[in-house]
């Protein structure tokens, strides 16, 4: 029987071509913590938000709209994780959330109060530019021919 234990550095290790290419696969040459983890609390707190700023009963069509959007934001944020290069492309759809959420307030509410515009504002904006930064990441990612 081989002996598979290898102690040492791993440089000496004779499989570390394959582990090296193997992991730059894995990862596909980006930052998944960078992007993907603020997406993800983002659609949480999105989808929360209604019931931790407590309007759900003064807003019940806002507070079903935030929840639904903050779902969609959760579900592309597990999508660029699990299959990043065919769910990148989505993230102009995330920057086009991010405006709808900016005037939603006033589209889907009846006469918002100032926290609830705030709110989704806030949320509208962090949207966009993580949408462009989630852009960003695919443009890089790409390969050039």
């Amino acid at each position: 029987m081989a002996n598979v234990s290898h102690r040492g550095d791993m440089a000496t290790h004779p499989d570390i071509s394959e582990m090296r290419a193997r992991y730059a696969r894995m990862l596909g040459g980006r930052d998944v913590a960078l992007v993907d983890g603020p997406v993800f609390l983002l659609g949480l707190y999105c989808a929360a938000s209604p019931w931790i700023l407590h309007y759900t009963t003064s807003q019940p069509a806002l507070a079903t709209h935030n929840l639904i959007v903050g779902i969609a934001i959760g579900l592309l944020a597990l999508g660029f994780t699990t299959a990043p290069e065919r769910m990148y492309g989505l993230s102009w759809a995330m920057c086009a959330m991010g405006v709808w959420m900016i005037i939603a307030p006033w589209v889907v509410g009846s006469s918002p109060d100032t926290g609830v515009i705030l709110n989704n504002v806030i949320i509208g904006a962090l949207a966009f530019v993580l949408g462009l930064m989630c852009a960003g990441t695919a443009a890089k990612s790409v390969p050039k021919p």
